[in-house]
């Protein structure tokens, strides 16, 4: 998980209020030093840790919790805000045509964002192509072509030429009937004037509508001044951190970009080409805080789950009907959108489980399920009854697995039989799940 030791030492904050009697001056402090020693380990710069604990205390000791709300609902209300604010307004990409320049210092992870901004927009529709402009480095135009190869993306390169801006306007050119055209600039070690010129060289060609800085999330507080450089040399409006899955220093990323005119537009939560996050900073902290992020969840299942086979699972499950079939479908649209814990912490409530359940051992455990249904007969997929002890050690040898794998399958499919029948047998979340299903535009008949 991103910034998962922030996100656990902040969960434990909370639940020390949710816990509590009442709310009185010493649990505030006590919280307030909690939270600063979190954001402290998490690189986040001690005047904005201050600032935030100082107006965390204002608040919750002098301010009323509005009408209808409770002192501990509100005190939590105030610490989800403050932490919004120092992490500042998002700017997200807009899904349209245009020409897109990445920069950034060598080792950012710049080559790979690029795919996966590549893949971002293919998603969205539009067709995109990728220019290897990054002339220097032996590697990068082998890289990027084939990360593109992989996300499905146009590529455009010169290998052996050393004119990026000539190349780069020819790519241009090769790309006219592209939507969304991203350049990869080449990096340095260092902010050298030579790399700023080739980039000044290369925008004056492009004429991009948006300039993107790359930066690695393990740079902490730094990222700030690579920020505010880039910024000054190329006016920057947009920043991607990567690599946030990876170190404690994300947090001084985040806020010191976001301390800068540069805002955050993406950030990278994984090696995969899939794990880029669009950011949003309420979305970021309701994540961190255990609330979870629905929103993010119903993107997430929107960009890699037919809409056809969501709406064919919950309508047969309205109407009563859960067979193995129905558990398999969706054990394997939970598998297509992304790691187990990346979507727990989505749900809200979910990202509590972190550190009682293990995410990887269940991940495992699904997978396993999956190759014992594929080792079923269509009769014992839709009546699971039928699956007695001969059977049950066919299925094992056929999956791979022991036979207590395959009984072990048998009890989760009963269990998740009766909370089906349980749920669908409350009249109230039914009626509220039909409602929300009508507002959606699925039809129930």
């Amino acid at each position: 998980m991103v910034l998962e030791g922030l996100g656990q030492s902040l969960r434990n904050a909370i639940s020390k209020i949710t816990r509590a009697n009442h709310i009185d001056e010493e649990l505030i402090k006590e919280i307030s030093k909690d939270i600063q020693r979190a954001l402290l380990h998490a690189d986040v710069n001690v005047k904005l840790v201050l600032e935030l604990t100082k107006g965390l205390e204002n608040k919750a000791l002098h301010e009323a919790p509005p009408s209808g709300m409770s002192a501990k609902e509100y005190v939590i209300r105030i610490i989800n805000e403050e932490l919004t604010n120092i992490l500042g307004d998002p700017r997200p990409l807009p899904i349209k045509k245009q020409t897109i320049m990445m920069v950034g210092l060598y080792g950012q992870g710049k080559t790979t964002t690029t795919g996966k901004l590549g893949r971002y927009f293919t998603k969205k529709g539009l067709k995109t192509g990728v220019i290897a402009a990054d002339v220097h480095r032996p590697a990068a135009y082998d890289q990027l072509k084939q990360v593109a190869e992989k996300v499905n993306v146009s590529f455009y390169g010169e290998e052996g030429v050393k004119d990026a801006p000539g190349m780069v306007k020819r790519g241009l050119e090769h790309f006219s009937n592209m939507d969304v055209v991203i350049i990869d600039t080449s990096g340095r070690h260092a902010l050298e004037e030579d790399l700023i010129q080739e980039i000044k060289d290369v925008a004056d060609v492009a004429k991009p509508d948006e300039r993107v800085l790359v930066l690695d999330a393990a740079v902490g507080q730094q990222a700030g001044p690579q920020a505010k450089a880039f910024h000054d040399a190329v006016d920057i409006t947009s920043v991607i951190i990567t690599k946030m899955d990876g170190t404690a220093k994300g947090g001084g990323a985040l806020s010191a970009v976001a301390q800068t005119n540069a805002t955050i537009s993406f950030i990278g939560t994984g090696e995969h080409l899939v794990d880029l996050e669009p950011f949003d900073s309420a979305r970021f902290v309701s994540r961190l805080l255990g609330m979870g992020d629905i929103q993010s969840l119903l993107e997430t299942a929107k960009e890699n789950i037919s809409e056809e086979q969501a709406e064919e699972t919950v309508k047969k499950m309205m109407s009563g009907k859960f067979t193995l079939v129905e558990m398999y479908e969706q054990m394997e649209m939970l598998t297509n959108m992304g790691p187990l814990q990346k979507v727990m912490n989505m749900i809200p409530g979910m990202g509590n489980l972190e550190g009682k359940v293990d995410m990887e051992e269940s991940q495992d455990k699904l997978r396993r399920f999956r190759y014992i249904m594929d080792s079923m007969t269509q009769e014992e997929m839709e009546d699971p009854k039928v699956i007695k002890a001969s059977r049950v050690s066919r299925i094992a040898k056929g999956a791979g697995v022991e036979a207590k794998d395959v009984r072990e399958l048998i009890r989760q499919y009963n269990t998740s039989k009766k909370a089906v029948k349980g749920f669908m047998g409350n009249r109230k979340l039914r009626k509220q799940l039909m409602k929300q299903l009508s507002s959606n535009g699925v039809d129930q008949e």
